[in-house]
């Protein structure tokens, strides 16, 4: 009965689906903006060797820019366009929202609405651009001292050089911004998330067929690899589960009347999730890591001898890299949800509508106890967060496996699928709304 019925229900929003025609343009736009930014991860910059830099790269996969070019989408092991990828507008994002926290100018523009978010996403796109040039300059001071085996990475170093690579890169990050924002208006889903995810699912196979290769040649055993299938599925399971988890508060609203009718009465919750920053923390925490060390990484050798120092110190499974990259997602899990949640306007506006919390004096009070629950979820995220993101560290460290089957992988691709299909749902339930009123309509005209 309960097969039958889900069937049904199956089949019935397949039917929304195909009537749905806004939606299934929103959606072959999305795949198209993804198939233009994964065709410009195989454009290599002008005045390298590919094959040399891809020799080069292989030699330091297993380090912090192996985890680089998984957000990447394999793009900087190719030194490609796109070599910088979306992180310039991260990083330029993180800077832009935390001096709303320190400039009144900043944090007047935020209370401006749509106006003011205009503003402050144009100088966002400014300290993108100042971003990705100095990590493009950096990027191409230290790929002009590379060299391999086979010959030098750079053909002709120089001033030009150095030009070229710095436009290039920055163009290649700039459009990437473009298109995210394109993706959100006119697709479905976060495009900035869409790019991130694209470019890790796309790497997904090669990292299957290398550790299927490792236990082919019993670098690892069969059993480890049946042990890392589990583990993945547990670990999405898991994610699933706490990405959903919420803590609900009881919010009544008191009998009034209203004419000769009473109004009011109800109960309702208001629901707090366990994770309300998503996965906008590690993200943002692995941004701010790369920024410097990838121009650290590339320089090494070349470079003062701090710079090699810092290098080492931040190598992948380095406690000091470690330290920094749980203490960023702790940091940006408290932050990001301080800005998206505010709990004096929640507790204003069920004031405002006469709702209040059992046992909780509005106003207030009623923010404090809010504040007070919110902290306390955020600590349990938070913490989830950082158990999620160590595991790719931990196997790369004891295994050896490649990191696509790490956590911080596996909760950016479960994280953005789970939000790119309740976005799905929303508009094929708007579909639905809209046709039911149209055939109201046509009822009430017939009449």
């Amino acid at each position: 009965m309960a097969s039958a019925a889900e069937q049904l229900a199956a089949n019935l929003n397949f039917g929304a689906f195909a009537k749905a025609t806004e939606l299934k343009k929103r959606i072959w736009f999305t795949l198209g903006a993804l198939i233009v930014y994964r065709l410009g991860t195989y454009i290599p910059i002008p005045g390298i060797d590919p094959v040399v830099m891809q020799d080069i790269f292989q030699q330091n996969a297993g380090g912090i820019l192996g985890m680089f070019d998984v957000f990447a989408g394999g793009a900087l092991g190719r030194m490609t366009i796109f070599a910088l990828n979306v992180m310039p507008y991260i990083s330029a994002s993180i800077i832009m929202q935390l001096m709303t926290t320190i400039s009144p100018t900043l944090e007047q523009w935020k209370k401006e609405g749509e106006q003011g978010r205009k503003k402050i996403n144009q100088y966002t796109r400014y300290g993108t651009v100042i971003l990705a040039a100095l990590q493009g300059y950096g990027i191409a001071v230290g790929m002009e001292g590379l060299q391999s085996s086979t010959g030098q990475a750079v053909a002709d170093p120089g001033y030009f050089f150095r030009f070229t690579t710095v436009v290039t890169l920055t163009g290649g990050t700039l459009f990437l911004m473009w298109l995210g924002e394109q993706i959100t208006a006119r697709g479905v889903g976060n495009g900035i998330s869409l790019i991130i995810f694209s470019g890790i699912v796309a790497e997904l196979p090669s990292a299957l067929v290398g550790t299927l290769e490792l236990g082919r040649t019993n670098a690892i055993s069969p059993a480890l690899i049946i042990g890392l299938i589990v583990m993945v599925v547990a670990v999405i399971a898991f994610i699933v589960f706490m990405e959903r988890a919420q803590r609900r508060l009881l919010v009544q609203y008191p009998k009034r009347q209203v004419g000769n009718r009473m109004m009011g009465g109800e109960n309702t919750h208001l629901p707090l999730k366990l994770n309300t920053a998503g996965v906008i923390p590690p993200i943002f925490a692995s941004s701010l890591l790369l920024m410097p060390i990838t121009v650290a990484q590339f320089s090494a050798g070349q470079g003062p001898e701090w710079l090699t120092t810092v290098t080492a110190l931040l190598g992948r499974g380095q406690p000091l890299y470690m330290l920094l990259f749980i203490g960023g997602i702790i940091f940006f899990c408290f932050f990001y949800t301080a800005i998206v949640f505010n709990p004096q306007d929640t507790a204003d506006n069920l004031k405002k509508y006469g709702g209040f919390i059992p046992g909780i004096r509005p106003g207030q009070r009623t923010a404090e106890y809010i504040d007070y629950v919110l902290t306390r979820l955020t600590v349990v995220g938070a913490g989830y967060l950082a158990l999620v993101c160590l595991l790719p560290e931990l196997l790369i460290s004891q295994f050896a496996v490649p990191f696509y089957f790490g956590g911080t992988s596996l909760l950016i691709v479960v994280s953005v699928t789970m939000d790119t299909v309740a976005q799905i749902q929303s508009h094929l339930l708007a579909h639905q709304y809209e046709g039911l009123i149209k055939k109201s309509k046509l009822r009430g005209s017939r009449r």
